[in-house]
């Protein structure tokens, strides 16, 4: 690709509104800001999703983005980086348009990290005073206008951040605030911050967000079940084996060891990512079609899984950890600035459990969740078994299976049994009908967070987790992080580039079921 043009000096979309693409009816008007603004998730998702809202027509002509950091840049600085390590993410096909996106941007600098420390009440010092009312002076005047905060940013940040702006007057009765995953590390630590960002915002205002909650096949997940008649009337127990929900990366935790072992994937999956796929699998058809009443079913569903105490973890989760094999490095093998310490010897980077939801639709149908780092592939899929068929006539048959594929290629299979061509015997063979979202739709498939992005700005609260929930799902969480810390054992090894350790087949195996791509 050819290297930009973009002048450092490019000005804000308002001046050129002829030049603009035609604005989408409902185009939101909004300051976006953006702290922890030049970190890793705003260059790799949140940027490119802005320029494709701004490609798109979602945002108005008046719409900026404004960075907030560490980083001493100017508005120029901000742009040229900007363009020198987003543009190869987006497909730049009209230069003035991303100049235009570019105009855009702001940078504001403040020490976050010197202010997020600070006690309440103590003044940070004058460089942080200074950002805080850079961040005033580029508000001033446009109360009107929707307010977005998004919290890119270290957890412990998210209560010293809302103080500072209730305290620097920039919190209005149009304000959001979004906070970034992990919320916390246990519930206690959970309600902390949700205490914290509560005393500043409503609860209205408080957008958590999950960025699997975007993907198309997540929301396809609700109209399969609720749109089609065929499916929802065999969603229960009577016809459903088991669920299998899946999370499984390639990649190890290169330079991430320092938060992997305070984290692990049972605080930095399951209790987001797999357990939000959990509720939606197994919720109950939302009796109104308003935005809370999603976000109540899913909270009975967590409210309705069946705890996991003591003992019970022996037999009912599985955790492991990768060790150097076929040229990949173990995880206490991988680089950091640190030596691996007790903490990294007892750390998970597997887990896989056993849930139960109990209630009439699901009583006697396992949910298994596994999600893993260095597997053989990355894939995140929703797999729904079916029972077979009572009583078969034909040989060699085998359930039919529903499977909603996350990534890395969005679609839905469903497997039939039929018949193979030729005379003589009947033979069966397993078939998908597939439906692939980049193939069969034309449209370009927005990334989830472009999605989520649309929604905040739209105060669409629907794919965001309450309070009420994300704390539901730690009640369910920490007594498994109990019991395995009771445990004198490490996890258990299994060789990178593998599916994981023994005792996550033997968690199916004893039931006679088998994973997913072990079966397939």
């Amino acid at each position: 690709m050819e290297p930009s043009t973009v002048s450092p000096l490019s000005t804000t979309p308002a001046e050129h509104p002829a030049d603009h693409p035609a604005v989408q009816p409902g185009a939101h008007t909004a300051d976006l800001v953006v702290f922890g603004g030049t970190g890793d998730l705003s260059m790799r998702k949140l940027i490119p999703a802005l320029y494709h809202s701004d490609r798109d027509g979602r945002l108005s002509h008046e719409s900026r983005v404004i960075a907030m950091s560490r980083g001493g840049l100017t508005d120029a600085d901000f742009r040229g980086k900007v363009d020198a390590e987003v543009r190869d993410q987006v497909p730049v096909d009209d230069q003035a348009g991303w100049e235009r996106f570019l105009g855009r941007l702001h940078h504001v600098s403040v020490d976050v990290g010197r202010d997020a420390g600070r006690d309440a009440g103590r003044d940070a010092g004058g460089a942080d005073r200074a950002g805080w009312g850079a961040l005033t002076r580029l508000l001033a005047g446009h109360g009107q206008r929707d307010r977005v905060f998004y919290l890119a940013s270290p957890p412990r940040t998210f209560g010293p951040f809302c103080r500072e702006l209730d305290e620097a007057g920039l919190v209005t009765p149009r304000s959001r605030v979004v906070l970034e995953k992990p919320l916390g590390h246990d519930l206690p630590s959970a309600q902390r911050i949700n205490d914290e960002v509560g005393a500043i915002f409503d609860e209205h205002q408080i957008f958590r967000i999950d960025h699997y909650l975007g993907k198309e096949t997540v929301q396809n997940l609700l109209v399969l079940r609720f749109a089609n008649a065929f499916l929802e009337p065999i969603w229960n127990s009577l016809w459903i084996d088991h669920v299998q929900i899946t999370a499984a990366e390639t990649v190890g935790t290169p330079g991430r060891r320092g938060y992997y072992d305070h984290a692990g994937a049972l605080r930095d999956m399951v209790q987001n990512h797999l357990l939000q796929l959990l509720t939606l699998t197994a919720m109950e058809p939302p009796a109104r079609s308003d935005r809370e009443a999603v976000r109540d079913e899913k909270v009975k569903v967590l409210q309705a899984l069946r705890p996991i105490t003591g003992t019970e973890a022996d037999r009912f989760t599985v955790r492991g950890q990768y060790v150097g094999a076929d040229g990949m490095p173990g995880y206490l093998d991988e680089p950091a600035s640190t030596p691996p310490t007790e903490a990294s010897r007892r750390v998970e980077t597997f887990t896989a459990i056993r849930a139960e939801v109990k209630n009439w639709r699901w009583a006697g149908v396992p949910f298994y969740l596994r999600t893993g780092k260095r597997m053989p592939y990355r894939r995140s899929e929703i797999v729904v078994q079916f029972k077979d068929v009572p009583h078969s006539i034909y040989p060699g048959g085998a359930p039919n299976r529903l499977v909603l594929r996350l990534q890395p290629e969005e679609g839905i299979q469903l497997h039939i049994m039929a018949k193979e061509p030729g005379a003589g015997e009947v033979r069966l063979k397993p078939v998908p009908l597939s439906l692939s979202f980049g193939e069969t739709f034309t449209t370009r498939v927005p990334e989830a967070y472009e999605r989520l992005l649309t929604d905040v700005l739209a105060g669409n609260p629907t794919l965001f987790m309450r309070r009420d929930e994300v704390e539901a799902a730690w009640r369910w969480i920490d007594p498994i992080l109990h019991a395995w810390e009771s445990h004198t054992e490490l996890p258990e090894p299994y060789n990178a580039g593998t599916t994981g350790p023994a005792g996550a087949r033997e968690l199916l195996g004893r039931s006679g079921r088998a994973w997913h791509e072990e079966d397939a």
